[in-house]
């Protein structure tokens, strides 16, 4: 028997179908990907699984065995407790034992140690053992390392961010059979979600996940689900092969509309014919007629697309702006020290840091917003700017829709042609009703997009977004790669989609910590081979250590003499160094055709079910061979410096 069934699950709002007779079955080690449009009834579909929602008809059927975790995409946690408490409120009645045991052992090591509170530990000691809860305390241990939590914070201290890692380990604790998870890498750094793919790729349960992450996508899912229009389609293999077959999809959807629609034509024209054919019609033919006219109606069509345009302002002069020597630090933290750039017109930035490290205070600097402790930011001529805040300032949320983009006036202008404001947020999938809805009562992806909508009617010839693409559906991202591809201007991005830095920008900022940004030619890709040495987490994921390894092992092999003269790199390799630098483009190449080789067979849901040891064993090798091309790739960079 399946984990889950789902059989004809249907759901409206008033007369909106979220759900149309939804089927569809999960097995145990399978991770799904439930894909589709924001408002689409992705969340409520997740709900309905776990139990926090009920369906207007269908069944839901579960394992007897069948243990759920969710992780919401607005997780409600305890901001007065501790991280620990939070996460043992994952395992039910134990926790309460768990939590009095990890605060009983933290007084101690504060030098709590009367009599009471060593009796106190004593008593909850034999609890615990009686309940079996020793196996508990440690899982909770190694899921809080796993995700980078130390437990003794106050939840109320942490970011965003913070919050939603306590919330999945909180799901992930009691070890369920089924974890639901929806938009888990919302407002997370770049490392916390590779931290998170890596826990994610070792559960051993199903998982069925909604994310606007591509790069996430592809790296998890072995089956997609993709919910459009109400009903529900299942798609074998990973995010890219989904795409190849969607595309088709859609084209065969459109060649048989064109024909039922063509037919219908032909077949209104003929009941409106004259008298003699009213004499001679086919009565069987009529109801045909009747029955198209319903399916026509019933058709949904589908969702349209986002259109994006920006408003272009007067091209600005080649030099953007300056830097030198900038340095900045706020209570006490080093932010920016000694930073320089220059930066042309044309040029798209990409900036890449943990979350906290310092990304918009940079971009602030940079829009002479803040004042440098040290340095000088100097700025090119005829520059028109505009910002994208990831705190969403600029939005009221007691005005209208409209009123925000209109300002009182019902057209607006953009690039020349004028434009009905309704009409122009059409364009950004606000429907009239909505466009007059107070922005408090939008959701996250609809305020990124009327965000969007306002900063594109300003004339702008440079773009700062700070990270636009949370809560936006996937088919928007694209839209709006394509659009910042094509802009004119300059472009500074703050995002840890890894996807859209690889597709938008053409070099990278990096925060590499204490302080120091360092320039990178390329995407978030060419930064990871380029970096010096990856960064690793306290808690540090075994790919990481290994990397780490390996390039000390290089850095010893290279350093002659004391520690205080650095050594001259070699002007001339030696033959069998010579050789290697030869050898490794081929064994580069050979590794990646590994690399994909494993991805292909690992894409294969049957594997789960039929070799599960197999399965394994490809995830071994497919992580090994990873760390040994990002090895290569580093040592084939570092012979050809020495070679000079």
């Amino acid at each position: 028997m399946s984990l889950l069934t789902l059989n004809n699950i249907s759901l409206a709002y008033g007369h909106h179908q979220l759900l149309d007779k939804v089927s569809a079955t999960l097995d145990k080690g399978e991770r799904v990907a439930l894909v589709g449009r924001n408002g689409g009834g992705k969340s409520t579909l997740l709900k309905v699984i776990a139990k926090l929602a009920t369906a207007d008809a269908g069944e839901v059927r579960y394992d007897k065995q069948a243990r759920i975790g969710y992780l919401p995409q607005e997780p409600e946690i305890s901001e007065d407790h501790t991280v620990f408490d939070n996460v043992a409120e994952g395992l039910g009645p134990i926790r309460k034992l768990l939590s009095d045991y990890h605060h009983a052992v933290a007084a101690l090591s504060d030098g709590v140690s009367d009599e009471k509170s060593l009796n106190k530990l004593h008593e909850i000691q034999e609890q615990l053992e009686a309940n079996s809860g020793w196996a508990a305390q440690t899982q909770i241990e190694q899921i809080l390392t796993q995700l980078r939590l130390s437990p003794d914070v106050s939840v109320a201290t942490l970011s965003g961010g913070g919050k939603r890692r306590v919330a999945l380990a909180r799901a992930l604790v009691a070890q369920p059979s089924l974890l639901l998870l929806d938009e888990p890498t919302n407002h997370l750094d770049v490392d916390t979600i590779q931290a998170m793919e890596e826990t994610l790729r070792e559960f051993s349960g199903a998982l069925l996940f909604v994310t606007h992450d591509r790069r996430f996508l592809q790296d998890l899912a072995t089956r997609i689900f993709e919910l459009d229009r109400g009903r529900l389609s299942e798609f074998p293999g990973d995010y890219a092969t989904y795409l190849a077959k969607k595309q088709h999809m859609l084209e065969v959807e459109t060649q048989q509309n064109a024909l039922f629609d063509k037919r219908l034509a032909q077949e209104e024209v003929w009941i409106r014919t004259g008298i003699q054919a009213r004499r001679t019609r086919n009565e069987g033919r009529v109801r045909a007629l009747k029955a198209l006219r319903v399916e026509r109606g019933q058709r949904r069509e589908r969702v349209g697309q986002v259109r994006l345009a920006v408003e272009l302002g007067e091209q600005s002069g080649k030099v953007v702006l300056e830097a030198e020597h900038i340095s900045y630090a706020y209570d006490g933290k080093t932010i920016v020290t000694d930073f320089s750039a220059r930066v042309l017109r044309g040029d798209r930035i990409g900036v890449i840091g943990p979350n906290g490290i310092g990304k918009t205070t940079l971009l602030k600097l940079l829009l002479q917003k803040l004042i440098p402790a040290s340095g000088i930011v100097r700025h090119g001529t005829k520059l028109d700017v505009a910002y994208f805040d990831q705190l969403r300032a600029q939005l009221d949320p007691e005005m209208r829709v409209v009123d925000c983009i209109g300002r009182g006036s019902e057209s607006i202008t953009i690039n020349g042609k004028s434009k009905h404001v309704i009409s122009y947020l059409a364009d950004f999938l606000f429907p009239p009703e909505r466009a007059r809805s107070p922005i408090k009562a939008l959701s996250g992806g609809e305020r990124n997009r009327l965000l969007l909508a306002q900063m594109f009617t300003k004339p702008a010839n440079v773009l700062i977004l700070d990270e636009p693409t949370n809560d936006l559906d996937i088919e928007t991202l694209e839209l709006l790669e394509e659009l910042l591809v094509d802009f004119p201007g300059t472009l500074f991005l703050v995002s840890h989609d890894r996807e859209f830095l690889d597709n938008v920008v053409t070099s990278c900022w990096a925060f590499e910590g204490s302080g120091k940004v360092s320039e990178y030619v390329g995407g978030y890709s060419d930064w990871l081979r380029q970096r010096p040495a990856p960064a690793v987490s306290s808690a540090g994921s075994a790919r990481a250590r290994t990397e780490l390894k390996t390039l000390s092992a290089l850095a010893k092999t290279a350093v002659v003499g004391t520690s205080e003269k650095k050594p001259k790199p070699s002007k001339k390799l030696s033959y069998k160094h010579q050789r290697e630098l030869e050898e490794l483009p081929a064994r580069i190449e050979q590794l990646e055709q590994e690399r994909d080789r494993l991805q292909q067979q690992l894409a294969n849901p049957q594997l789960y079910k039929t070799d599960p040891s197999s399965f394994k064993a490809l995830t071994a090798r497919l992580e090994a061979a990873n760390v040994e091309l990002e090895q290569a790739y580093a040592r084939w960079q570092e012979m050809e410096a020495q070679q000079g």
